[in-house]
């Protein structure tokens, strides 16, 4: 596995877009609307930065609201998401999805809870 990218809630996701791009010099790689949200990924060479933007209520405008802006998620790339997602249930780690799910930019998905991984919403990516 490795460090695919971080996940940041925002009301602005091309305001904060154009930002990062002028601080860091980050460029779209890709972007979506995408399960009631605008996402778009900036490029940082070995990962992404993935802007999370609500349009309609869902997961993402309640954790606006209870959190504000910020980190969401961190997510690790995998090439085998069943395997990866047997090894967290040999080590008894509560999975948000059982299954994987389909993905913003087509990947598939699983989460896992943050009360057993150190209060960090993690999630394995199959690209």
């Amino acid at each position: 596995m490795h460090f695919d990218h971080a996940g940041i809630a925002t009301d602005d996701a091309q305001g904060l877009a154009t930002l990062y791009g002028d601080l860091f010099g980050l460029e779209v790689a890709h972007e979506e609307v995408f399960d009631g949200m605008r996402v778009v990924f900036l490029d940082c060479g070995d990962g992404y930065v993935e802007l999370l933007e609500p349009i309609e209520e869902g997961t993402i405008a309640r954790y606006l609201e209870d959190n504000g802006a910020g980190i969401h998620h961190l997510a690790l790339a995998t090439d085998d998401i069943e395997g990866a997602l047997e090894t967290v249930r040999d080590h008894d780690v509560t999975l948000i999805d059982e299954e994987p799910r389909p993905g913003a930019w087509g990947h598939s998905v699983a989460f896992l809870h943050p009360k057993d991984t150190g209060g960090i919403l993690i999630e394995l990516v199959e690209h």
